[in-house]
């Protein structure tokens, strides 16, 4: 019986089928399939063909292959494997591909010889490799041009190993397969050639300088090696023989170290180079190592060799990085760098060094702006402009990517829909990764306001409040709804950084009220948008500013019953002119005044009448007059024509002197008006000495003194009809300032003593540390105070006998009931 290998071959003379008997065999009994079985059934009528089945083989018998033909096919295959596995043979083979191949069959299934042609090709390759690792060892050339033959020497055995693979199948399969213990064809030509070639000590060391040198040629040149396209050959040889990793990647990782920590310490020794510079390099130098490894390298190297960069360069220079060239980033608003500096200082791991430099810069910058006194004016600009590059920065520079997490169903779905499109339609553009805020960087920017702040007590808090009255008075100016809110939230947003909470509110609530008063605002919806989210969020008392807005509302009530009432006595007058707003003193940041001014007697007329209808209609209510901020509208005649005024009542009970005069002194206006120095000189000054001058001042000058006099301007000239030169009694002056820091310091001292007196009466004894904490934290909503007047305020309350020191710890205090 021959075997199957033989059976099944038909040369061009064939016998095939002749080794059988042939006599007829009876086969085995297959099972058929039932739907085949019934389709037949169905489309041949008869007698069921289901059974044994009898196949008759007709030929002549096979005849045995005779020794020498054997033996020729053996010498045959052993000839083939010395060529193609001879360094420098270039004579063919000595038959065809086939032939070889058939020979290599013969020579295995008939002849039993595969294990000699086993080895004899252990023997070639051990021959070949020899030769090769002779030869490369003995090459002339050195470095990077040793790589030449190196390469090309690699090249011609993967091609010859290859061709010996197709022609010794039968050899793979029949023999070599079974055995566990044996290698492939290929496997065996690969391990011998890296052991006895690639890992030789002299071959692994001129691999090793081949890279280095040509490393050291392009850092240094900064261009492409021409023998550049022989590292990408060694690269995939050495991964084909599983070395890329011992022997390039790992050679090329440490030369990438070795040569940026010498490069970066010439560059700091030599200090030529500023930190931004140095990052410039940096960015630079990453650069191009990302581009040389993506041509050379495996891809799953890339990011390892510019990591190694970016760690060699940087190392022992975050500290510096972090504070010069953080700090000139910051200064040139240079966000794109910033945010390149944040992901090279991740790949190192030093957010921590720049997250703490970015806090200092803060916290300088805001220190700076603050305790600038010569620029008050513009510190909130300032401090919003540099806020929103800040918030910039932490929530599109400083953040982190979210890997992106993909269902299975999810990407078979996607699959499915890329399939089914046309080939026509373009694929989409990939998205944007999710980004995540890096959560040290808010805290530190907020830390970093916070502690900004602290460094000018009030002010900060002051100013806040300044710009949102010089915000709410100016109004939209033909900006939307949604712009002119967030302008005002952006404002808003920088009040929780003071502690100064008292202080703000007594200037927001100051400027708010002369806004309602003097109709100055720009919205009451937004006024109240404002007062409800300070209330809510930020101070609680905001909420009795409400009631502002509900005195204005009840006084405009009372207006139109004081003009009925006059039309029902019959005598309407000027009283149709007159706007009384009646206040409750308790809902105003304003105090009483000792002295105002003398108003002229037909004015006094309509207020008294409107003080004996307001009594009748509310007894037991008294009425004080303040005609700080009364306004009016007169009417005057200039050569130009005539113009309609608006003015303050001050400046108008000035003004309606001059109908009588047109020359009058200093000294004589403040007889007739009864003014203070310091208010009738600031009303002189508006109207004598700014931009809308209706009166002259002799001698010309910016400040008013006593001895001036002062005449009407007939000369006055403005393009409007309607000139408006009220605009001191809106701005808070540096003596209403003064006036409030006075009254919140006595505000202060009261809340201090009533804290304290609170404190001792629950706890009963405290020792001086256990007070000062308990007082801070009781008063903290609304201001931080110093230590200094914590203990200033004791002492005062133990010399009012509410509290005393224990005769044995001076240093503890006892409540006094």
């Amino acid at each position: 019986m021959q075997d199957v290998f033989t059976l099944l071959t038909l040369p061009q003379t064939s016998n095939a089928f002749s080794a059988l008997p042939t006599q007829p065999q009876t086969a085995l009994p297959t099972t058929r399939d039932s739907s085949r079985s019934r389709i037949a059934g169905d489309a041949v009528s008869g007698p069921d063909r289901r059974g044994p089945i009898s196949l008759r083989v007709v030929g002549h018998p096979i005849k045995s292959t005779a020794d020498s033909a054997v033996e020729a096919d053996y010498a045959l295959v052993r000839r083939t494997i010395r060529i193609l596995l001879t360094p420098g043979e270039s004579g063919a083979l000595p038959a065809t591909y086939d032939r070889i191949s058939r020979a290599c069959r013969a020579a295995v299934s008939e002849a039993g010889k595969g294990e000699g042609l086993y080895d004899a090709l252990k023997m070639e390759l051990e021959h070949c490799v020899g030769v090769i690792e002779k030869s490369l060892g003995n090459e002339s050339r050195t470095g990077v041009e040793w790589l030449v033959p190196a390469t090309d020497a690699c090249a011609w055995f993967e091609k010859q190993v290859g061709l010996l693979q197709s022609l010794l199948a039968y050899l793979d399969t029949l023999y070599m397969a079974p055995q566990a213990h044996l290698q492939s064809v290929k496997g065996l030509a690969y391990t011998m050639f890296s052991d006895l070639v690639i890992k030789s000590a002299r071959i692994n060391q001129a691999i090793t300088k081949g890279i280095a040198d040509w490393l050291q040629w392009e850092r240094n040149n900064r261009s492409p090696h021409p023998l550049r396209s022989y590292l990408p050959r060694l690269v995939h040889q050495m991964r084909a023989h599983g070395l890329y990793t011992d022997i390039v990647e790992t050679t090329y990782i440490t030369l990438t170290h070795a040569f940026y920590s010498e490069e970066s310490d010439k560059l700091a020794s030599a200090g030529t180079m500023s930190a931004k510079d140095f990052l410039t390099h940096v960015h630079t130098r990453s650069k191009e190592e990302l581009e040389r490894a993506q041509e050379v390298l495996l891809p799953e190297s890339v990011t390892v060799v510019q990591d190694a960069t970016d760690s060699a360069l940087l190392a022992g220079r975050l500290q510096w990085l972090a504070k010069d060239a953080l700090e000139s980033l910051m200064a040139a608003r240079n966000d794109a760098e910033l945010k390149k500096m944040y992901k090279l200082f991740a790949k190192v791991g030093g957010l921590d060094v720049l997250s703490a430099a970015f806090k200092l810069y803060v916290q300088k910058t805001v220190k700076a702006i603050v305790t600038d006194e010569e620029h008050d004016e513009e510190m909130v600009p300032r401090l919003l402009e540099f806020k929103a590059f800040a918030d910039k920065l932490v929530t599109q520079a400083f953040v982190d990517e979210i890997p992106p997490v993909a269902s299975t169903s999810t990407t078979s779905s996607k699959s499915a829909q890329q399939q089914a499109s046309s080939s026509r339609t373009p694929a989409p553009a990939p998205a944007a990764p999710a980004t995540q805020a890096n959560r040290t960087f808010q805290y530190g920017l907020r830390d970093a306001f916070h502690a900004g702040f602290k460094a000018r007590r009030n002010k900060p808090a002051e100013m806040i409040a300044k710009h949102l009255d010089k915000e709410m008075r100016r109004g939209q100016k033909g900006k939307r709804d949604e712009d002119f809110a967030a302008e005002l939230e952006k404002a808003l947003a920088l009040y929780p950084f003071t502690d100064d909470n008292d202080v703000f509110r007594a200037f927001y609530q100051r400027a708010l009220a002369k806004r309602l008063l003097l109709g100055r605002s720009a919205s009451d919806d937004f006024e109240r948008a404002v007062l409800k989210k300070l209330k809510e969020e930020y101070d609680p008392e905001f909420g009795t500013s409400d009631n502002m807005f509900t005195d204005l509302a009840l006084s405009r009530d009372l207006m139109q019953d004081f003009l009925e009432y006059r039309r029902r006595k019959g005598d309407v007058g000027t009283a149709q002119k007159l706007t009384v707003m009646v206040l409750q003193r308790s809902n105003w940041p304003f105090t009483a005044r000792k002295n105002d001014i003398d108003l002229p007697l037909w004015m006094q007329e309509d207020l008294a009448d409107y003080a004996e209808f307001y009594k009748k209609k509310h007894q037991g209510r008294k009425l004080d007059w303040d005609h700080a901020l009364g306004t009016a509208t007169l009417k005057a005649r200039f050569k130009a024509g005539e113009k309609e005024l608006s003015v303050s009542l001050y400046q108008a009970v000035i003004l309606l002197l001059f109908n009588e005069e047109a020359t009058i002194s200093y000294a004589d206006i403040k007889e007739q008006t009864r003014l203070d120095d310091a208010e009738l000189q600031r009303t002189l000054q508006s109207l004598a000495c700014g931009k809308k001058r209706v009166l002259r001042k002799q001698p010309l000058g910016k400040d008013v003194i006593s001895t001036d006099v002062f005449h009407f301007n007939p000369d006055f000239t403005d393009p409007r009809f309607q000139v408006h030169i009220n605009s001191i009694q809106s701005k808070e002056t540096p003596e209403e300032s003064k006036r409030t820091q006075n009254s919140i310091e006595a505000d202060r001292k009261h809340a201090l003593d009533a804290a304290i007196v609170r404190v001792m009466k629950a706890k009963k004894e405290l020792t001086y540390e256990q007070l000062k904490t308990a007082t801070i934290e009781a008063v903290k909503k609304h201001f931080v105070p110093e230590v200094s007047m914590i203990k200033q305020r004791i002492q005062g309350l133990v010399e009012q006998e509410y509290l005393r020191r224990d005769e044995e710890d001076m240093n503890k205090y006892i409540y006094v009931a």
